[in-house]
Order: structure tokens, then sequence, then C-alpha cells
């Protein structure tokens, strides 16, 4: 899932930057709400490439792996509304994600 626009701050990196540490739990919730969001607007035909030009720019987002955030959002609920929650040990709770 190479990424065809530029300009990048970094090169593309699907496993992410490697941190320092594990992915703190809020982090890992904006990222894949982020995510989750960017994809709604987006509405591409193919996810894929669109995920991985998102993961790419977005310099929170490039410390949590984008195959973290691709698995999270692949056990998202079809219907309602829902948030990501708990870290990568979390789950997608239904309402309104309580930031932004």
């Amino acid at each position: 899932m190479t990424p065809t626009e530029r300009p990048f701050l970094t090169p593309p990196n699907p496993d992410g930057e490697a941190p320092r540490g594990a992915v703190p739990p809020a982090l890992f919730d904006l990222a894949v709400n982020r995510a989750d969001a960017a994809l709604r607007g987006l509405r591409p035909a193919d996810p894929a490439p669109a995920l991985a030009a998102w993961h790419a720019r977005t310099r929170f987002a490039r410390r949590v792996p984008l195959a973290a955030v691709v698995a999270a959002l692949a056990q998202k609920p079809r219907e309602g509304e829902w948030y990501w929650a708990g870290g990568a040990e979390g789950g997608w709770v239904a309402g309104k994600a309580p930031f932004p």
C-alpha cells in the first residue's frame, strides 16, 4: 500500500515510526478515530491507498502501525455511530467520541 500522492513529511512507512516504548492508548484511539473520519469524508472506492496516504501524511498517526489501524477499522460495526476507545486492546463504543 504505497501512497502515490506527494509531498510527505517523511517517507511512507506502513509499520509506523518506531516509538520509544508502547503507543499510548489515547494516541492509538486518536489514530483509529481520525482514520475512520478521513475514510468517511473521502469515501474512496478502494480505502487501502487513501488510508495509506492519510497515515503517511499524519504526523501523530505515523507512531501507530498502519496494520493496527486497519485491523481496528475492520472491526467497526456497520450501523450507527461508533468510536474506538481503550488503546490497542480496546474496541468500538457506541456514540460520539468525547474528543475530536
